[in-house]
Formats: structure tokens, sequence, C-alpha cells
């Protein structure tokens, strides 16, 4: 897949600005191109940040402002044909680019969730007194899935319950034997962040899924397993997600060897 050369600025310049300004990158990549073609007022309110600090942003890319950005920014939309080939019917191209972008990311995806950092997350969950799992509006299907297939490995894998008044009463028991893996993509989630630093206050530890960019969680995780960017399209890459927990899966199970468990479950199952 061809990369926007726009968007590939901003990737490669993130990992290196100040807080502040990685706000505003985050908007520009999450609504690309669309976030930049609104005032600079305007994207300094959707990234948080006073419009000095975005307009700053600008001038350390190497364009002569934020105008110059936004030029640019037309610039690659007039040259770009996917969307307009899309929208009059070229819905097989369409189809075939984003098969093709799919499995270029899963082939990255994998290749970015070594054999060490696999079997480093296997022996956190495998070793836990319990293993708490959430994600995002979206990921949260990761962490579902995650817990499901746990479950019948180990004892102790639970999902994180929705309400409130739930995450309270399982923060109140957690400790350093406790294990929370956390899914957690752009747009972060709030709600991630506030329960796991709650967890995390209470001694117990974070396997954190996250993106290239890196959840604002990063710094709280025991183990980081970080994706690369790649989409089909507009169509956010939750294959990529469950496969790199199908990984951890087969991981886990060789450390805790569940064919009993496994063999009774399906009895269980037979008789109820």
């Amino acid at each position: 897949m061809e990369t926007d050369p726009i968007v590939a600025r901003l990737s490669a310049a993130y990992p290196e600005l100040p807080p502040a300004e990685r706000a505003v990158v985050r908007v520009l990549l999450d609504d690309h191109p669309f976030a930049a073609l609104s005032s600079l007022r305007a994207l300094a309110e959707r990234a948080g940040v006073s419009p000095p600090t975005a307009s700053r942003l600008f001038d350390r890319l190497g364009y002569g402002g934020f105008a110059d950005f936004q030029a640019a920014v037309r610039d690659g939309a007039r040259d770009r044909s996917r969307l307009q080939e899309f929208v009059a019917g070229d819905a097989h191209s369409e189809l075939g680019r984003a098969a093709d972008d799919l499995r270029a990311g899963l082939d990255g995806t994998l290749a970015a969730v070594p054999e060490p950092l696999c079997h480093q997350v296997a022996a956190l969950l495998a070793g836990a007194g319990t293993v708490w799992a959430l994600g995002g509006p979206l990921s949260e299907l990761a962490a579902e899935y995650l817990i499901r297939q746990l479950a019948s490995l180990r004892p102790g894998a639970h999902r994180v319950p929705d309400s409130v008044q739930e995450r309270a009463r399982t923060v109140l028991d957690l400790g350093e034997s406790d294990v929370i893996v956390a899914y957690d993509f752009r747009r972060y989630s709030p709600g991630t962040a506030r329960f796991v630093r709650a967890a995390r206050a209470r001694g117990a530890r974070l396997v954190l899924v996250t993106d290239a960019w890196q959840s604002p969680l990063a710094a709280e995780a025991e183990v980081l397993v970080g994706l690369p960017r790649e989409a089909a399209g507009p169509i956010a890459p939750l294959a990529h997600e469950i496969a790199v927990t199908e990984l951890l899966l087969v991981a886990t199970a060789a450390r805790l060897a569940p064919a009993g468990r496994l063999a009774e479950l399906d009895e269980l199952t037979q008789s109820l």
C-alpha cells in the first residue's frame, strides 16, 4: 500500500514530539485529511491544546506555518483518486487493495510480536492470581475473545465489567498477583485509563496492547505489545488484534498444559 506522504511525515515525527504536539498529530491522523482542513483554533480545541502550541508543530515539521500545511494536504487529496474510484463504483479494485492491505498488515503485526515477547506475556497470564481484560469501543471485542479462550485454559479469567460500581468492586480486590490486559488504540479510551490506573495503584500488573503511537498508559505497562499502524481502507484492524491475541493464547496454553481441564469442560458442557 502506498503511504500518504503527509501521514508518513506525521508518523515519523510523532515519537520525538512533546506531549502537547503529539495530541495534535493524533487528531490529524485520526481524521486525515479532514482535521487539517478546519481552522487552526478548531484543530487546537480538538487536541486540547492552545493555538500557539498547535502552530509550533507545523514549524517543527518544516512547513511555513499551518496555511502551508493545509495547502500540502489539499494538494495530496487532489492527487489521490481512491475515494473517487470507490464512489464511482470501482468496488472490486478497492476490495482487492483492501485485501492486500489486510494481508500486509497481518504480516507486519505478527512480525512485531516476536516469540520472546509472547512468552513474557504468557508467563504473566499463566501465573496471575486473576486476569482481567478490557478494551475500548471496538478493541473490547479482542478483550472479550481473550477472556473467553483464557477461561477455558485456567480459572480466574474475567472481563472488566462495564458499570462504575462493578469496576470499583473489582479494583477493591486487586493486588500484586493480578494482571490487567488492556487493549488501547487511538482514540484512546478515558474509561480504560481510569480503570488501569486504579488497578495499578493496588499493585496489579499491566499488559498493554496498543498502536504505534502508544496509549497514554504505556508508562504503566510491565509488558507492552506495540502493533504497527495498518488497516484495510477505513476499517479499524480488529483482525490484527485478534491475531496477536491468538499468539498470546497459544503461548499461554503451552505453559498451562490444560488438556485435563479442557476434557472436563467438554464433559460438563455436554451434560448441562
